[in-house]
């Protein structure tokens, strides 16, 4: 029996399924499906977010409008897209 290893999500994606689950567009059980984890996951991301809200309101605000590297979001948003489609072609090929 093969060990399948611990998954590991970034802050930004955990953040991104959190708001998502906070604007109720969709279900708990649709995220998790979408996102390929648990809905107590996800209550326990929006649970960490509405705790840490109000921290986001103090000090001073911080330059966010260009990501590290000198990349724009929709120039990583495009390539995230274009690498997507590969994979996808490349999983019904190899079937």
């Amino acid at each position: 029996m093969s060990r399948k290893s611990r998954r590991r999500f970034t802050p930004a994606f955990k953040a991104q399924v959190a708001l998502e689950a906070v604007k109720e567009r969709h279900t708990l059980a649709e995220l998790a499906m979408r996102y390929e984890i648990t809905s107590a996951q996800i209550t326990s991301w929006k649970r960490q977010l509405a705790e840490n809200a109000p921290g986001v309101f103090e000090g001073t605000p911080r330059a966010s409008s260009s990501m590290p590297g000198g990349y724009e979001p929709e120039q990583l948003f495009a390539e995230i897209g274009r690498l997507k489609l590969e994979n996808d072609l490349l999983k019904k090929m190899s079937r």
